[in-house]
């Protein structure tokens, strides 16, 4: 467990000051957020529904622009408009509800695709890479299947392999299980707990409160734009807050 009164700025990884976002049609998604990652941490967020808890994902990495405020990458500054944005979205890795794989590639052509165009690796180093991060996640034997012939759960941990390939600094999960079917749950966050124990920096939005207690060094929790708490999970789970209480109350 990460111990957040020493570690130095260094330390962290992803840095959140103050971040807003209003869509153009008024909506205050987001609400002066604030939230430090560490490097090597794994942080669970969870919430109800509209709470802005994808939004604020996806402005870790750009994908969502934000009104004010700023967020440091690496202690890069993702709103500076000199920045390569392009750039820095191949150190944050994103793993998003529905898989987004090629149809018309293999398991392996999917994962070699973006070392090859984006990192300019050679064909032979790519699929070297992609045939070691495939065995990571469980799919020596569907190599060479199109996502058509594979199942949620397995195009769901190609789409991990994918993100890997690109040896990003952090990792981003948007609801992965969300889009699976109960009894492919478990194999995505199998993959997902065995990347925490490696050490990778994970922001996970999940629905899963086991996955939250188990993984997580921190889990935060959003309503109606606010991060309204921060605590390891032991005192998560046991908060008296009145917000929390509710939302738990429906979920568990």
């Amino acid at each position: 467990m990460i111990d957040h009164l020493t570690q130095p700025d260094s330390q962290i990884l992803i840095k959140a000051n103050k971040v807003n976002k209003i869509f153009p049609n008024g909506c205050h998604a987001l609400k002066d957020v604030s939230l430090d990652i560490q490097r090597g941490e794994v942080v669970v967020i969870i919430g109800p529904s509209g709470s802005g808890k994808s939004t604020f994902l996806r402005t870790l990495n750009q994908l969502e622009s934000i009104s004010s405020g700023n967020i440091l990458l690496d202690q890069v500054d993702l709103t500076d408009k000199r920045t390569d944005i392009n750039a820095v979205r191949t150190e944050v890795g994103m793993v998003f509800q529905s898989f987004n794989l090629f149809p018309h590639k293999t398991a392996l052509g999917n994962v070699m695709l973006a070392p090859m165009k984006v990192l300019n690796q050679s064909k032979e180093e790519a699929k070297q890479g992609a045939r070691d991060l495939l065995y990571r996640v469980g799919l020596a034997d569907r190599m060479n299947n199109y996502p058509s012939r594979l199942s949620g759960g397995q195009q769901q941990r190609v789409a991990i392999a994918r993100s890997l390939a690109m040896k990003p600094k952090a990792l981003l999960f948007d609801e992965p299980t969300s889009a699976l079917d109960p009894e492919m749950v478990g194999e995505v966050l199998d993959v997902m707990k065995e990347l925490a124990r490696e050490g990778m920096t994970m922001v996970v939005v999940t629905h899963e409160m086991g996955f939250a207690r188990e993984v997580a060094d921190r889990v935060v929790f959003m309503e109606e734009g606010e991060l309204v708490l921060e605590e390891t999970p032991e005192r998560f789970f046991h908060s008296e807050h009145p917000r929390l209480q509710r939302f738990l109350g429906q979920v568990l």
